[in-house]
């Protein structure tokens, strides 16, 4: 700056202001919402997109090693309709035994099923979970599993667009069961009455063979849980091969690789 005599003089530098204890409380909650940002974004889009097609690529082996093998035959459940095989006995702890194949979700969706809901076992890992205690495919009473409704794959994203009459393939390697969606019910994360062999009448005596599909409500919440229902319809054995709804699934998974 120069003053009226023509001295020049220095621009004072500004005074700098003291930094503050709220500053560095606000940078902290930016570059902490910035981090959980970015994990959500992995984890709801990126790493679920990988772990769909691991999840995929787990039931295509399943499918080829049951199609390669010799045919299996089930004992009927002569409780009911006699005709009717019944996968008799759980696994052990997260060993994959059936493959969830549902229309509605996608042309391609095929997801494994194993025994246990142990999140980090199965959940988090293989994708769809069998409440140990419950009935098996074909087994009067309530055969009930559970999945990720977001994260992980989202296996049971779209449990909510299901609609009255959609077919719910379970796929062993005897064959496929289909199941028919019924009905949605919301209920308490302690709900566990929707586990009983007849849904919510705990004691009562079980003559229908129901399946029983969890989820977590609303979505990225653990506060509720999103339950659909499904009836027992047909038995396909594998010897007579797939049903021709899913004929074009089943021949991916058995002639992918």
């Amino acid at each position: 700056m120069v003053l009226e005599d023509g001295r020049r003089v220095r621009r004072s530098a500004k005074a700098r202001r003291p930094i503050s204890f709220i500053g560095v409380l606000g940078e902290i909650f930016i570059t902490a919402g910035v981090v959980v940002l970015l994990f959500l974004v992995w984890q709801t889009w990126v790493n679920s997109y990988f772990v769909s097609n691991a999840q995929r690529d787990d039931a295509l082996e399943l499918s080829q090693e049951w199609s390669k093998g010799e045919a299996v035959t089930l004992a009927p459940d002569e409780r009911a309709d006699p005709g009717v095989p019944v996968v008799d006995e759980a696994p052990g702890q997260a060993i994959a035994f059936g493959t969830l194949i549902v229309p509605r979700f996608g042309e391609d969706y095929a997801i494994p099923i194993a025994e246990s809901v142990s999140l980090y076992s199965v959940l988090n890992a293989q994708g769809v979970g069998h409440y140990t205690g419950t009935q098996m495919p074909g087994e009067v009473g309530n055969f009930a599993v559970a999945a990720h409704r977001t994260g992980y794959g989202d296996p049971f994203f779209d449990i909510d667009k299901l609609q009255l009459g959609d077919s719910i393939y379970v796929e062993t390697e005897a064959g496929w069961y289909r199941y028919v969606y019924r009905s949605l019910e919301y209920v308490l994360a302690s709900g566990v009455g929707v586990l009983e062999p007849v849904p919510q009448f705990g004691g009562a005596a079980a003559s229908d063979r129901i399946m029983t599909l969890t989820s977590c409500n609303p979505i990225h919440t653990a506060d509720e849980r999103i339950i659909a229902y499904a009836v027992y319809d047909t038995w396909y054995p594998r010897s007579e091969g797939a049903p021709s709804e899913i004929s074009a699934i089943a021949l991916n998974l058995e002639g992918a690789g």
